[in-house]
């Protein structure tokens, strides 16, 4: 979705979905059609958020855009200028619940404000703030990934390791895939998933039953 930019006024994009579904892509994409439009730009991420760069908005599939890092949602309301046109936002999930507030303001002061992040987390619960800023957007564009068991839309981020915060430890499933996948236990000889640590081969998650399967805490 492309939003027209109206002189003066402001409004709040915000993409969304599961992880692997191109919300930093799109968010990329339309930042830098503002930036092809002469708009003047700028861009935020969440300090924790340093995968690939601590000074770039980075997607899966490695398209990269300048972006500034900052520690709280209070940071970007300071940091951004007077004359800037469109504000950027990476991650929102990552954020303190200050941000739907900090978008409201910059809204209100005419900023195109365009907020990319998860709306849940891995065990299919609302990811706080983005629900709040869901609620107040002006646009919502709800982006899908590709289910790593049956290959269909999926809307699902499932972690495929116990306690782990990075990205490659999770995959993208549709309701059914999340559903029939066990968290704890899971002890499969034939799995599909191509995890570093599971020496299986052929496994679509369901009536698991492998002796030799190194996800035993999952």
């Amino acid at each position: 979705m492309d939003v027209s930019h109206r002189a003066g006024a402001g409004w709040i994009e915000v993409v969304t979905g599961s992880m692997f579904s191109g919300k930093s892509e799109e968010l990329i994409r339309r930042l830098r059609r503002a930036q092809i439009a002469k708009r003047k730009v700028q861009i935020f991420k969440p300090k924790i958020d340093n995968r690939y760069s601590d000074g770039h908005i980075t997607s899966h599939s490695a398209m990269q855009i300048q972006a500034e890092s900052v520690s709280a949602a209070r940071d970007v309301l300071d940091r951004v200028r007077g004359d800037t046109e469109v504000v950027g936002i990476d991650e929102g999930q990552f954020f303190d619940a200050e941000l739907p507030a900090v978008c409201t303001e910059l809204a209100n002061r005419g900023k195109r404000v365009i907020v990319a992040g998860l709306d849940q987390d891995y065990l299919g619960k609302p990811f706080e703030p983005m629900p709040q800023l869901l609620a107040i957007a002006e646009y919502i564009t709800k982006t899908l990934a590709i289910c790593m068991v049956c290959g269909a839309p999926a809307n699902h981020t499932q972690r495929l390791v116990a306690s782990s915060g990075s990205w490659s430890a999770r995959r993208a499933r549709t309701r059914r895939a999340a559903g029939t996948a066990s968290t704890r236990g899971w002890d499969s000889s034939n799995c599909r998933l191509a995890i570093a640590d599971c020496r299986s081969t052929d496994c679509r998650l369901a009536d698991c039953r492998s002796t030799d399967c190194r996800l035993t805490d999952w």
